[in-house]
């Protein structure tokens, strides 16, 4: 049986990601010759063309695309396992890339990454907030933060805590348009939309009855943050996360209602690329993290 390249492997992983040969020559230090070679032996080997390839542009061809994360895993598995070698005898160092939620990574990520930067100096952390959903191993990403009802996925998954939800107005809109009893009213109010969460606002009652309403009015945006001026305003009623709204509760400008309905339970996961191997330095802040976020505090019912 002959072994599988895992040299021209790793390098295809490197011209996938940097998209030219010269480039990847130039990331992993060797020559352009160099990775020409290592590509054309993995295709001869594969019997199949992994780029097309034209004086202008280099492009991946249907197969190579379909390839593409294997190798990605092959080297990203390779590296972890090198690392963590080498770590089992140093402290762990190096870059972590990692995405969030916004308004999450602010007020309550951040501050915990400080205090994890100052206990591990040899760590970088290039951290991406955005609420928009990252395709985490296309990304690079080494670490995850999402609230969600999660799918199947062949990422690993981790439950760091629940996060509670409110449907929230105002007191001067609810003073305007009278407070909902039944989520079905909902459909007579201006509701605030969070256009990163597709289908329909879902009730539980205290009953068993079920209830989905599908929000429609004056804003919708892909930002919970954005969505707090015109709540305070009375624009409209929104549904939003307690490390959103839970000082506005707290502080009175906005109200929660439908408080005996119940909504779909969420949590925060810490989710990371499907290998098993992961980096010393990742294995280092997924337990500090699972430890800070494992007491996370949501908003008392009001």
């Amino acid at each position: 049986m002959r072994l599988p390249d895992l040299e021209a492997w790793a390098i295809f992983a490197s011209v996938v990601e940097h998209r030219s040969f010269s480039a990847a020559a130039d990331a992993i230090g060797t020559s352009k010759a160099t990775v020409s070679k290592a590509i054309s032996r993995l295709e001869a080997r594969l019997g199949q063309s992994l780029f097309h390839r034209t004086s202008r542009k280099l492009t991946l061809t249907e197969s190579g695309t379909g390839l593409a994360e294997h190798a990605r895993r092959i080297l990203a598995d390779a590296e972890a396992a090198e690392e963590a070698a080498r770590d089992a005898a140093t402290a762990p160092a190096g870059l972590i890339r990692m995405t969030a939620p916004m308004t999450l990574g602010m007020v309550q990520l951040a501050p915990m990454l400080a205090d994890f930067l100052a206990e591990h100096p040899g760590i970088e952390i290039d951290l991406n907030l955005s609420d928009s959903r990252v395709d985490i191993v296309a990304e690079g990403i080494d670490v995850a933060l999402r609230i969600a009802n999660l799918p199947d996925s062949s990422l690993r998954a981790r439950r760091l805590g629940p996060i509670r939800t409110y449907v929230v107005a105002a007191p001067t809109y609810l003073e305007r348009h009278s407070r909902p009893t039944h989520p079905a009213q909902l459909g007579e109010h201006a509701c605030l939309g969070y256009t990163n969460v597709s289908g329909p606002w879902r009730f539980t009652g205290p009953n068993g009855e079920e209830a989905a309403v599908r929000p429609s009015g004056p804003m919708r945006s892909n930002s919970g943050d954005a969505m707090l001026p015109a709540l305070r305003a009375g624009v409209g009623i929104a549904l939003l996360p307690d490390f959103i709204v839970g000082g506005d509760l707290a502080a009175g400008t906005v109200e929660a209602i439908l408080t005996d309905w119940s909504l779909p339970p969420i949590a925060l996961h810490l989710m990371t690329p499907p290998s098993n191997l992961r980096p010393a330095r990742v294995e280092t802040l997924i337990a500090f993290l699972t430890e800070r976020f494992r007491n996370l505090c949501v908003t008392p019912t009001p």
